[in-house]
């Protein structure tokens, strides 16, 4: 045998390369989303596939690859796909990175903005007071804000049940983090944090704190964000204080007592800079998004009574089964984060394609959700598929998945059911108009377009 057919061949290298997406400019493909995330979203899935491209910030020619790649956004909507996305390594897949633009909001310590192995850390500490047990307690405290606040609804005219919403779990997560019972104390920190998450979820007013922003690397200028932060810093600071000091530490089951009382693998306790920042984070986190998500299980599931009835037979038997497969459906059908997002410190390959160092993915939970080899009949509201099967891993996306997965999930689910189940057992609410609220774009999230407008009808229940 000739001794050069013995030798091992080299293949070439695999070139790095972005899968195929829209070739308009940035500006305008940044445009298309903002006036039609979702509908933008099925139009690129259907011409270019489960793996595309889409460039969402203009970025100069010049200086490095990775940062010429941050505009340019890879969106999975192949479960496979997101299973080698979630499974990777997270010091390769990075999070805290895609949401370093909510870093002057929830600080520099949170648990959002973190990576390996930080992350790691402080997620050891927080994930006890979310889980199991301990979640499961605050059901009582959830189905008695959910009744008060019934109580203030307007009889026999339409309104939005998205604020009614927003203020139930507004409540619910001030009193679950901090334990705080007084009215006056709850009624003064959900004002100042209801005031700072309105505002700093408005559209507009994050297009002019962008623009600020620019000014501020160069100049050093903090702009008007300070001003609605600061009181609620100064709320958070005070209550921690409080926590440190208290005499009955350990009889106390709220979150931040539980976090006071939480120790590193050294021994050491979280600072109380660590705790302004998840405590921030626990505030924002479980209340802008489950607020949402029960404005869209309302919307969807008052326009099937028979879908209502079950939930009110479950719910007088003791039983809440039917009523957790109505959040799991509406989080399915009408995922309220649409997609989650990963910055690949290394190239990796994935569907045929090197994506280089730079590049980031968005796993997309709106895309999956409405796979039909995943769900049948994937446009229908059918709670009952979840009792028939459970949820996947990489299917069924709301809270993201792997390492990085929402802490509140739990929580988030709990607080779904209990409300669902306490608003229909003492309220007949009907839509207010005969067609299905469309979705609208608000910050990350994706909202009813008219804030799920219903008619309580007599004096409930």
């Amino acid at each position: 045998m000739p001794a050069e057919s013995s030798r091992t061949r080299t293949l070439p290298a695999k070139s790095p390369s972005l899968p195929p997406g829209p070739r308009q400019p940035a500006a305008l493909q940044a445009a298309r989303w903002l006036l039609g995330s979702t509908s933008f979203l099925e139009r690129c899935q259907a011409r270019f596939g489960d793996l595309f491209t889409v460039n969402l910030v203009a970025k100069a020619a010049a200086g490095p690859a990775a940062d010429r790649n941050q505009g340019r956004w890879v969106f999975l909507a192949d479960p496979e796909h997101v299973r080698q996305v979630f499974t990777a390594d997270p010091e390769i897949v990075r999070t805290g990175d895609t949401n370093r633009f909510l870093e002057p909001l929830v600080g520099p310590r949170s648990i959002l903005v973190l990576d390996e192995p930080g992350h790691r850390g402080q997620r050891k500490l927080m994930l006890p007071p979310l889980h199991g047990e301990r979640v499961r307690n605050y059901g009582t405290l959830i189905s008695r804000v959910a009744e008060a606040d019934l109580a203030r609804w307007p009889v026999g005219e339409p309104f939005a049940l998205w604020p009614r919403m927003q203020a139930i779990t507004l409540e619910v997560i001030v009193r679950a983090v901090f334990g705080i019972a007084e009215p006056r104390r709850i009624a003064r920190v959900t004002a100042l944090l209801g005031r700072m998450l309105n505002r700093m979820t408005n559209a507009r007013w994050l297009l002019v704190q962008s623009l600020l922003a620019t000014v501020a690397e160069s100049t050093g200028h903090k702009g008007t964000a300070r001003r609605l932060i600061g009181p609620v810093d100064e709320v958070i600071r005070t209550e921690i204080a409080h926590r440190r000091a208290a005499t009955d530490l350990d009889q106390r089951d709220d979150i931040l007592s539980l976090l006071v009382r939480a120790e590193y693998a050294d021994g050491s306790p979280m600072s109380d800079d660590e705790l302004r920042d998840e405590l921030m984070t626990l505030l924002i986190a479980g209340h802008e998004s489950t607020a949402t998500a029960l404005a869209w299980a309302f919307e969807l599931l008052l326009r099937h009574p028979d879908k209502v009835a079950r939930v009110r037979e479950e719910t007088e038997a003791g039983l809440d089964d039917y009523a957790g497969a109505v959040a799991q459906e509406t989080l399915r059908l009408r995922p309220v984060v649409p997609f989650v997002l990963r910055n690949l410190a290394q190239p990796m390959e994935i569907g045929g394609h090197l994506l280089p160092a730079g590049t980031w993915l968005a796993p997309c939970a709106y895309l999956i959700h409405r796979r039909e080899d995943v769900y049948p009949e994937p446009l229908r509201f059918r709670p009952e598929r979840f009792l028939e099967r459970p949820a996947g891993a990489t299917t069924w996306l709301p809270f993201g998945g792997g390492v990085r997965r929402c802490l509140g999930a739990s929580f988030a689910q709990l607080e779904m059911r209990r409300v669902l189940q306490t608003v229909l057992a003492h309220a007949d609410l009907v839509p207010a108009r005969g067609k299905a609220e469309k979705i609208r774009a608000r910050f990350i999230t994706l909202a009813p377009a008219r804030g799920a407008r219903v008619l309580l009808e007599g004096g409930g229940k």
